[in-house]
Parts: C-alpha cells; sequence; structure tokens
C-alpha cells in the first residue's frame, strides 16, 4: 500500500531531491516504481515482493537485485525475493528453497567478506529473518536461512519490508552481529557511506 503522501509529485520532489538512489523491497505496483523514478530521476534498485506476479509482463525500470551483487557510488548491494511460501504464489520459497539460494551467492561474498570484512554493504531483502520483525502468521514469518546469510557474509544493513508498521510500537531497526536490520514500510531514508579500504 502506498501512502497518500508518497503519491504527490510536489511533495515528492520537495522531500526527496537529494537522495542518490530509490530501493524497493517489493509489493509495490510496478506502474507506482515508474512513477517514482519519474518524479525522482535517480537510479533504482528492487526486489519482488510475494504480491508481484505481474512485474513479469510489466517489470519496473531499475536493477532487480534478486540472487544478484550490484555495485553503485562505491557500495555493493544483494537481494533476494519473495516470502516464505504459504500458498501456490509464485514468489514464494520454502527455507530450504531460500537456503540454496544463500549458499550459491557464497563464493563471491565470501571473497569480499575476506577483503573488506563484508561480503556486502547492503542486502535487500522482502521478508524479514526469522524471529527479527517477523510476525506469528504463517505468511509473515521470516527466513531462517537469511541468520545464516547474515552470519556468513556478514552484510552492514538488511532492508526489508513485507511486515506492515502500523503500529509505532513495532520494533523497525534491529542490531544482529554486525548487521543493523531495518523494516523500510512505508518509507526509510538511509545514509550509507562506502568503507574506505
Amino acid at each position: 500500500m502506498v501512502p497518500p503522501q508518497m503519491e504527490s509529485a510536489a511533495n515528492l520532489r520537495r522531500r526527496y531531491n537529494d537522495i542518490d538512489l530509490i530501493i524497493s523491497c517489493g509489493d509495490l505496483p510496478s506502474a507506482y516504481l515508474e512513477f517514482l523514478t519519474s518524479v525522482i530521476p535517480v537510479p533504482m534498485m528492487y526486489v519482488r515482493g510475494n504480491h508481484d506476479e505481474n512485474y513479469d509482463e510489466q517489470p519496473p525500470g531499475g536493477d532487480n537485485l534478486h540472487q544478484r551483487i550490484v555495485t553503485y557510488n562505491g557500495l555493493t548491494f544483494a537481494g533476494l525475493e519473495g516470502s516464505i511460501k504459504y500458498n501456490r504464489g509464485d514468489i514464494q520459497y520454502t527455507d530450504a528453497e531460500m537456503m540454496i539460494m544463500v549458499l550459491k551467492m557464497g563464493p563471491q561474498l565470501r571473497l569480499r567478506r575476506m577483503k573488506h570484512g563484508h561480503g556486502v554493504d547492503i542486502f535487500v531483502a522482502h521478508s524479514p529473518p526469522k524471529g527479527i520483525h517477523d510476525a506469528p502468521d504463517l505468511p509473515h514469518n521470516g527466513f531462517s536461512s537469511f541468520l545464516r546469510f547474515m552470519d556468513w557474509y556478514r552484510p552492514r544493513y538488511m532492508l526489508h519490508g513485507h511486515v506492515h508498521t502500523y503500529d509505532r510500537r513495532n520494533i523497525t531497526r534491529t542490531q544482529y552481529n554486525e548487521t543493523c536490520i531495518m523494516n523500510i514500510n512505508p518509507v526509510t531514508i538511509l545514509e550509507v557511506e562506502p568503507l574506505t579500504k
């Protein structure tokens, strides 16, 4: 769901005129992302949420990060799409399926971690990790495999969506080992400097 203030071109231009990059953690209409990048003309990276099956026919402009590592302005980004499997949706995975994807990213990320201390600067996912910012209902359970991702590859940040934060008492920022995990719903501005090494 897009907050009304995020649909106003004038508001977007006024409040976000100095950002360098847009990141979507999924479950936003492709047409909305196209609108966003037309109003704020900066690059966009995204992962698909469990409701983004229409991206197959109408993908938004930008870089789909799913199972990829992308560098932009000295920062590295890696992404994994979707939610835990709870019905027959196309963008849902069992924890075992997600673990295979986490393992496949290992060779590149381990090498980067050995060289830089972090396998990736920002890990972008739709779903949260198991036990951190997730919810007890099956569709909003987190992935245990994301805990392994952070254990092994040490991202500086993990950004996710999927779990709504209507209640301001919900925790949206948690430190897990070396990773700051953030639920970015409905919108978050993050300032990250590249590590100089």
